[in-house]
């Protein structure tokens, strides 16, 4: 990364996959489905915040990925020049040459462009319109895995260089948490400023003539300022698809995006069923929050939970299923021969089939003072925004499971230290074998058992919790500003209720005669299908299920089951198409 280059700035090395360069024989197969055209210094091929129509490759001279370019219309004469004017005083992402192709994951996604590409040098580029493109890397593997592959990297590198929007706010703000929690769990490159530890906040509210009782706010492209938005004002603004209200009905609603959720997507939309997502938060689900999962079958050095979701939510988009987030469902409504899941109490979206994916959230600590502190120094997912809340600092975290280990891993990297208060004596009792292994030998990580949260301590932040030691009964304080609990979870189904049979800890109950006997099940009609509720062509899968094994295998195996499923239940019904 460069601020200042010269006009024959050298190409960006190709880091991790990042930019690789296309053959002759990919680049005469895209000629097949695009035009090419002449371009000179200072021409703008795509500028931030628009969506990118066309997959561009660059056959001559040189084109530069830029952040916050100009203010100005396009076209201005003022933007134009040979390359050291053009990009002076810029920050430049990458310099692609003769081979590359541009863009990154938002060509592939619709979302807004995070960079501006501006060319350098005269030349050639290739301009193949993004449908095309989208059909090429569905149909053909090679070049579709090494776009799909480049696309993923760069998006990477801009979450970790914090290119694109920026939110200014205060750390003690749940306003300004909600949007960077939406922020980084969609993986939509952006920068936090912190409004009690960076300089440049107030610079730029002075600038923009906002004070600090008016934050949070969010800065697009230079130009655009929202004001303490809502995450939906913010996923429009990028590009976000939003829930496509009317009376059409679709094959198959999904509701959540965690792994069984986006499986199902995966097997219907590819078997041809007509398929909406919808998720209140961010593809995903608890899986995406998790730093690296490295039991997962087919990756055998690992993957991070984000990655996995935004991989398969590509892959369900490939085949035509429509992800719209955030979109919370808030209630179910069974209508003659089909139903309608009603978002955010609003607008309704209709399905002849329902697909319960809500999973479940994490589970809260019953201490004193404990919504005082959420979002202001207690946490329930370990993700980058929440690596920069305590960089440096000692941290401490809640639980034995998988999540508490996987978090005690990802936090120890750039925390001073890491205290895991377990309640038990032995983290093998609830904890992968491998995961515990690994957390006894990492550095930094102190496991104290049989300890439990009995204080939070602090006035407007959290400064220090109180623990005991419940074999001893010792008392003792630990300092910190920042706790992570991870201590089991509770089914999302209140907006269930009344609707479908939950058993006695709020988990749906389906699937009568395939699982073991649980509360409610007697009641299952004897037509019902395996993961199907007593609603016929209600479907759960995964965590929301009662008596489900809580692994992100086991839930994208239910996920593709449940579509086998989906198809019985229209042939025995005769519910498709009506």
């Amino acid at each position: 990364m460069s601020t200042a280059p010269h006009a024959t700035a050298p190409e960006t090395p190709d880091l991790h996959g990042a930019y690789p360069r296309l053959d002759d024989q990919q680049i005469a197969a895209l000629t097949k489905r695009g035009r090419r055209r002449s371009v000179s210094p200072g021409d703008i091929l795509f500028r931030e915040g628009d969506q990118v129509g066309e997959f561009l490759v660059v056959l001559s001279g040189k084109v530069a990925m830029v952040e916050s370019y100009g203010d100005g219309d396009p076209d201005d004469d003022a933007q134009r020049g040979d390359g050291k004017q053009v990009l002076a005083g810029n920050r430049t992402i990458a310099v692609h040459g003769t081979g590359r192709f541009l863009g990154e994951l938002s060509l592939l996604t619709g979302q807004a462009s995070f960079v501006t590409a501006v060319v350098l040098e005269p030349g050639e580029v290739l301009a193949v319109p993004a449908d095309e493109v989208r059909m090429l890397v569905a149909g053909d593997q090679a070049l579709g895995d090494l776009i799909l592959r480049a696309y993923l990297a760069r998006r990477t590198l801009l979450i970790r260089l914090g290119a694109g929007f920026r939110i200014i706010g205060s750390r003690y703000s749940a306003e300004a948490r909600r949007l960077c929690e939406f922020a980084a769990r969609n993986r939509l490159p952006h920068r936090w400023i912190d409004l009690e530890a960076d300089e440049e906040a107030d610079r730029l509210l002075r600038q923009l003539g906002i004070t600090p009782q008016e934050t949070p706010v969010v800065i697009w492209h230079s130009r655009r300022v929202l004001r303490n938005p809502t995450v939906a004002e913010l996923a429009e603004t990028i590009g976000l698809p939003t829930p496509a209200d009317g009376d059409a009905v679709c094959d198959l609603v999904i509701v959540g995006a965690g792994p069984g959720g986006l499986a199902a997507a995966v097997y219907a939309a590819s078997e041809g069923l007509s398929t909406i997502v919808l998720d209140a938060v961010a593809a995903g689900g608890q899986a995406s929050t998790s730093s690296r999962i490295e039991n997962y079958l087919g990756f055998p050095s690992g993957i991070s939970g984000a990655e996995l979701a935004e991989r398969a939510a590509f892959q369900a988009g490939k085949f035509g299923a429509r992800l719209t987030v955030p979109a919370e469902a808030t209630a179910l409504e069974p209508h003659d021969g089909y139903y309608g899941v009603v978002v955010s109490g609003q607008d309704t979206v209709n399905g002849h089939v329902v697909i319960i994916a809500t999973g479940a959230r994490y589970r809260r600590l019953n201490v004193p003072r404990l919504e005082e502190f959420e979002g202001a120094g207690v946490y329930y997912a370990a993700t980058p925004f929440e690596l920069r809340m305590c960089r440096g600092e000692p941290v401490v975290i809640v639980g034995g499971g998988n999540s508490a280990g996987q978090a005690a891993l990802f936090l120890a990297e750039s925390a001073s230290g890491v205290r895991m208060l377990v309640r038990g004596d032995d983290l093998r009792s609830s904890m992968s074998r491998y995961l515990a292994d690994e957390v006894e030998r990492a550095p930094g990580v102190e496991i104290l058992y049989r300890t439990e949260v009995r204080e939070l301590l602090g006035e407007q932040a959290l400064r220090a919790v109180r623990a005991e030691n419940t074999r001893t009964g010792e008392s003792f304080e630990i300092e910190t500003r920042t706790l992570f609990v991870f201590i089991g979870a509770d089914p999302h189904t209140k907006w269930l209720e009344g609707v479908v049979p939950l058993d006695d800890r709020g988990f749906v109950v389906a699937g009568k005669g395939v699982f073991p006997p649980a509360q409610g099940w007697d009641s299952l009609p004897p037509t019902s299908l395996p993961l199907e509720t007593e609603r016929l062509g209600v479907f759960a899968v995964g965590d929301v299920r009662s008596g489900s094994v809580k692994r992100v295998a086991s839930a994208v195996g239910e996920g593709a089951m449940a579509v086998r499923l989906v198809h019985e239940r229209f042939t025995a019904d005769q519910r498709r198409g009506r």
